[in-house]
């Protein structure tokens, strides 16, 4: 390695999420520390999650389900309820966010201290694909932060009833091999990995681009006989085409991480007795469609850009296909968009 390579990753080592926040504001107002101080917050709890999932082996207690049934009507893993805790608990007295929205929860929870006008609302995901836990695999977390604009414990659910194009930031936690932050603020992607010995998001890729086409595409076929036939259609046409391979973890921030970095596109499609799907809109939809936007790819419902979306409930779902330009753009020739 040359003088030069040294000298820049020396300089890439100091670059922290919370400097590069506000770098990407471009200023240190009260605005931009309040953002950089929330997204600490986002990697706090990333973490604490992280650090708990390396150990949940040897964790009486920590595998498994707690035997209840979510809002979504799923079974909720340990680990689901542990996160959902971590999120709330590392804004708690924080002065950042008024609520905090999960799929964990049924009801946004609400921080009156937190809510003066011009707060946040911070919408996450607190364990995607959290039945790969137990089998040791990939899982993440995934997040979206908006405006708050009525602070009372009254104002119900309005507030998040708006369309992905609201989002202030997105982002999601990636509990792999390591664990990885990225982050848009709507100025281009950017990659964070926990350096375990610092116990800091070290800056990894900065400007992140989408290829415009991959090869892979990440979408479970064992709903097959469930989709209308035009997705049908378009899965038997991969399949006639070389130099595709499939990959589907049943995480989706593991595989949508994958097409971010590789290209390709992920899908899940509406079925025919649910055309609205499985995925949730405010807490991981619309938040990965922000990122993929900002890093040139695309994300629809196979009908309407995910970002133009407005939810009818805080709970909706959607279909979602996601990924390059060029791949999604092939499945919409498909459904007929």
């Amino acid at each position: 390695m040359d003088d030069f390579s040294k000298a820049t990753t020396t300089a890439r080592e100091f670059i922290t999420l919370s400097r590069h926040v506000l770098n990407q504001e471009g200023t240190f107002s009260a605005d931009a520390y309040d953002l950089s101080a929330l997204l600490g917050r986002i990697a706090l709890a990333g973490k604490m999650i992280s650090r708990h999932l390396s150990r949940a082996g040897l964790i009486a207690g920590a595998l498994g389900v707690t035997g209840e049934v979510n809002v979504q009507g799923e079974t909720v893993q340990k680990m689901d309820q542990f996160a959902n805790q971590v999120f709330i608990r590392a804004f708690e007295q924080s002065g950042l966010v008024c609520r905090l929205a999960s799929e964990e929860m049924e009801e946004p929870y609400y921080i009156p201290e937190n809510c003066p006008i011009g707060r946040y609302m911070l919408l996450f995901d607190p364990i995607d694909g959290s039945s790969n836990i137990d089998v040791n695999l990939a899982v993440g977390s995934i997040f979206a932060v908006r405006q708050q604009s009525t602070a009372t414990e009254h104002a119900g659910t309005a507030d998040f009833l708006r369309s992905g194009h609201e989002q202030v930031a997105a982002g999601y936690l990636l509990y792999g091999s390591s664990t990885m932050l990225v982050y848009t603020l709507g100025k281009g992607v950017h990659a964070f990995t926990l350096d375990p010995s610092l116990g800091e998001f070290i800056l990894s890729q900065e400007s992140v681009m989408i290829p415009p086409h991959g090869s892979t595409y990440s979408i479970n076929e064992g709903n097959f006989w469930q989709w209308e036939e035009p997705m049908r259609q378009y899965v038997r046409h991969i399949h006639s085409q070389p130099g595709y391979s499939s990959r589907y973890s049943g995480a989706l921030v593991a595989d949508i991480h994958r097409i971010l970095f590789q290209g390709g596109v992920f899908l899940y499609p509406g079925t025919m007795k649910h055309p609205d799907g499985k995925l949730r809109l405010l807490y991981e939809s619309a938040p990965l469609a922000m990122l993929i936007t900002q890093a040139g790819g695309r994300a629809t419902t196979g009908t309407q850009e995910i970002l133009d979306v407005v939810p009818e409930a805080l709970h909706a779902r959607t279909p979602l296909i996601i990924g390059s330009s060029e791949d999604v753009a092939l499945v919409e020739s498909f459904l007929g968009s």
